[in-house]
């Protein structure tokens, strides 16, 4: 999916900074030559060794502000991600720069019912660990950060470079003062026969984020670094937030 995901968000007009993280399958092949090659809005970040996921995503925010930007939006390149929302949440950003802009999946009758339950317990305790910022999907990749927020909270800690990156950096940038802003959007799920393949171990990465939680949990009681605002956890919450935005 990486071919056709890219085509479409370059014909936004975006720079994009692509991260391989030590493919070894050939499938970026495509990137040396034209006319991805000769496109100046493309810059490639190869790893020479697989980092993780989280690993990636900070050095492809690492050369954005390199390159002058204060901002990045993620979004991976499996096609689970709607591209015509980009420029939406780019907008939302600009009118809240001081914010991180989540993504929040609506799910449609292809998604996996296990992903779809296991993401209602881990948003739970999610938004225990981040004491007053109401973060309404924790997993979720489409989300636009504040590069040197982000980075500084990542920096802090050696957790955050796996699949345990999306919820590691909202409740690190939470407990540093940032805003959470959760952009209902759609995702599809591929067929595998579509290119549609993740690399998330069902065995090794949920026991990732369990421990995950765990760590947060405790780190979150013993702080006195988080909000004293009141939790919103409830459902009425999600739906509240979900009914006050635009339809996508």
């Amino acid at each position: 999916m990486l071919k056709s995901t890219l085509e479409a968000v370059l014909a936004l007009g975006y720079k994009v900074f692509t991260v391989t993280d030590g493919s070894t399958d050939g499938s970026d092949s495509f990137l040396n030559t034209p006319p991805f090659k000769s496109n100046a809005l493309l810059q490639v970040i190869r790893l020479p060794e697989n980092r993780g996921k989280g690993a990636a995503a900070m050095a492809g925010m690492q050369a954005a502000e390199k390159d002058g930007f204060s901002h990045a939006v993620l979004f991976d390149s499996d096609g689970q991600h709607a591209v015509g929302d980009i420029k939406k949440i780019v907008a939302v950003s600009a009118e809240h720069p001081e914010c991180m802009i989540l993504g929040t999946p609506i799910f449609g009758a292809d998604a996996p019912p296990e992903r779809v339950y296991a993401r209602r317990l881990a948003n739970r305790f999610t938004n225990v660990s981040a004491r007053g910022t109401f973060i309404a999907d924790s997993l979720f990749g489409f989300r636009v950060y504040p590069i040197r927020h982000t980075l500084a909270a990542l920096n802090e800690t050696k957790h955050g470079r796996a699949f345990d990156f999306e919820t590691q950096t909202s409740v690190r940038l939470s407990w540093r003062g940032v805003r959470a802003i959760n952009f209902p959007t759609r995702v599809t799920y591929p067929e595998r026969g579509d290119g549609g393949v993740s690399h998330f171990h069902y065995l090794r990465d949920n026991a990732l984020l369990v421990r995950t939680h765990a760590s947060l949990l405790f780190h979150a009681f013993l702080s006195t670094r988080f909000s004293s605002r009141p939790l919103q956890t409830s459902s009425e919450g999600v739906a509240q937030q979900l009914r006050s935005w635009p339809a996508a």
